[in-house]
């Protein structure tokens, strides 16, 4: 059984920090493309950006571009998520997604495995 697990969410002023893990278990991790999406209320889920199996590569929405760092170590089956200069508007719960295809995409359709999601939220 494939788990996705987020930690690492919680409260931060407008200009602040915050990173964010996703421990999977149950899939061959260095097989398996990461995302990281969001979901604001009332919102759509957004892509927020993705990493390849080996690291590699990574793609940002441009609206995080230069804020957010996306990291793995597949040796702790573990994702990353840096976030600096956090806004308001990255108020959201942020989820972590997998897909065995070395190239998903931008769409949450693309991705099998979910985590449960993990709070984020930016006091102005």
């Amino acid at each position: 059984q494939v788990q996705l697990v987020e930690s690492g969410g919680g409260l931060v002023q407008t200009g602040g920090s915050l990173g964010l893990s996703c421990a999977a278990s149950g899939v061959t991790f260095s097989r398996c493309t990461v995302a990281w999406f969001r979901q604001a209320p009332g919102k759509e889920r957004e892509f927020v950006g993705a990493i390849s199996w080996r690291g590699g590569s990574t793609y940002y929405t441009d609206s995080v571009k230069g804020r957010i760092t996306i990291s793995r170590d597949n040796a702790k089956n573990t994702a990353f998520l840096q976030m600096n200069s956090l806004k308001p508007e990255d108020t959201a719960i942020y989820y972590c997604a997998g897909s065995a295809s070395p190239f998903p995409g931008r769409t949450s359709s693309s991705y099998t495995y979910w985590g449960q999601g993990t709070q984020v939220t930016v006091s102005s």
